[in-house]
């Protein structure tokens, strides 16, 4: 598709709603410098929903029905050498390419597009072994299918540089370093019923605290490495680094196995749940230097107004990164608190200015829309009526916490503030969609704008 021709959709649709984007919106600094004076006491109001709750989602609208003629656009020139079914994951490919869309995926990377990507590629080689009695593509055959899958991927419309963005070789498709790979020889040394009982089905929100499948197949990784190692002659450093490689290989192959016992869709459940609980230990962003802050901060904050004038400063460089869930936000938070109390900004400054969760996640300029991904495995979406879509938690607006100095590091199972693991509806918001689909049709244009020029 012409990338003028997508502009100009976008474009025709992002006018169509500015009828409906009617209420007017000040700068968060402003907001800020007037807030200064203000009882905090709406804070104590914030919902606290139970994870065991499943409201309705909310579904930002990213392109507009007219795309729909064009997400199919080429035919994949496939290699014609890779042994992997395409024909059997066809629905596992397609949801592939819409969480992997062209313009999006670097922004969804971390939490939607490469898991599901790597999913993808255990289950196919996974399923393969059923045919060969092998985990793993030898190098040769695993550049081809690479290859293909990209191809295949691409002519749905995601994006040309997967290998890139999710950091993608050819070794994801082979045994790499694990010295086991053949079916027969997994079976004969590692407990498959106990692996499989423990794998067969994750809950995603107790599997993370709990740990039940992923301590199975850290021991079944565990088990396949120890083949063949030659413990002698090796200093102890050389031997940990070696022996960590081998187990994190080992795992990759543990984990086709699985996917190999499972239909594809159950198979994509598991490891996405899997790959979530990694990826909500963690903040995915990159925090540059904070000595602005620490100036405009510092003396015991004696000038509120420039302190958070800094803040907003800082927190808008964090802002453009990538879409991150709310488990992920929190990280952010500890992780960017923990920064300013090493530059001796010892005073609550989220509360002082106001800063909530939804300003970790990617944001355009003062529209203050960042979306927060819900701590569950999501994909996008896309049908002809709604385009492409992805579920955004709208309990985005709880301030982000402050450790106190006897709070320890928080994790996924212990955190100071009560995240729902599905998002929730908003309500009393007249035109709900139209300040959402704003900002996602501002991002997408101003990507293809930088495209096009």
């Amino acid at each position: 598709m012409p990338l003028r021709l997508h502009l100009f959709l976008l474009l025709f649709f992002l006018l169509s709603l500015t009828n409906c984007a009617h209420e007017s919106h000040s700068s968060r600094l402003d907001h800020l410098q007037s807030s200064l004076h203000q009882d905090n006491h709406e804070d104590t109001m914030l919902p606290k929903i139970s994870p065991i709750g499943a409201p309705q989602p909310f579904l930002p609208l990213l392109a507009p029905s007219p795309l729909a003629p064009f997400t199919n656009t080429s035919i994949p020139k496939l290699s014609g050498l890779c042994v992997l079914n395409f024909t059997a994951a066809e629905s596992l490919m397609s949801m592939t390419a819409i969480d992997c869309w062209e313009v999006f995926a670097p922004f969804l990377a971390n939490v939607i597009c490469c898991p599901q990507l790597e999913a993808t590629l255990m289950i196919l080689v996974g399923h393969s072994s059923k045919h060969t009695n092998v985990l793993a593509l030898n190098g040769t055959t695993a550049r081809h299918c690479l290859s293909d899958v990209e191809q295949i991927l691409m002519g749905q419309g995601a994006s040309a540089n997967l290998r890139q963005i999710c950091s993608v070789r050819t070794s994801n498709l082979t045994e790499a370093s694990c010295p086991v790979k053949n079916v027969d020889e997994f079976h004969d040394m590692v407990d498959t019923s106990k692996l499989l009982t423990a794998c067969e089905k994750v809950d995603p929100v107790k599997e993370c605290c709990y740990q039940v499948c992923q301590n199975a197949i850290l021991e079944a990784a565990t088990t396949i490495a120890s083949k063949g190692s030659d413990l002698m002659g090796m200093d102890a450093l050389h031997l940990q680094t070696e022996h960590s490689s081998r187990i994190n290989d080992c795992r990759s192959i543990v984990l086709r196995w699985v996917a190999s016992k499972l239909e594809p869709f159950q198979a994509k459940k598991v490891l996405r749940g899997l790959s979530n609980c990694h990826a909500n230990k963690v903040c995915p962003l990159v925090f540059p230097d904070m000595k602005h802050v620490a100036k405009g901060c510092g003396d015991g904050i004696s000038n509120k107004t420039a302190c958070c004038h800094e803040m907003e400063s800082y927190v808008s460089h964090l802002q453009k990164q990538s879409f991150i869930t709310n488990l992920q936000a929190l990280d952010c938070a500890d992780t960017l608190a923990a920064k300013l109390k090493r530059s001796n900004i010892t005073e609550d400054v989220y509360s002082l200015c106001h800063i909530s969760l939804k300003d970790f996640s990617l944001q355009v300029g003062n529209q203050a829309a960042g979306c927060l991904l819900p701590s569950l495995p999501s994909d996008a979406t896309f049908d002809s009526t709604s385009g492409i879509s992805f579920l955004c938690d709208l309990n985005d607006n709880i301030p982000a916490p402050w450790p106190s100095t006897s709070q320890s590091t928080t994790s996924s199972c212990n955190k100071s503030v009560n995240i729902p693991a599905l998002p929730a509806a908003a309500s009393g918001q007249n035109c709900l969609y139209s300040h959402n689909v704003l900002f996602f049709l501002f991002v997408a244009v101003s990507f293809l704008l930088m495209i096009i020029t």
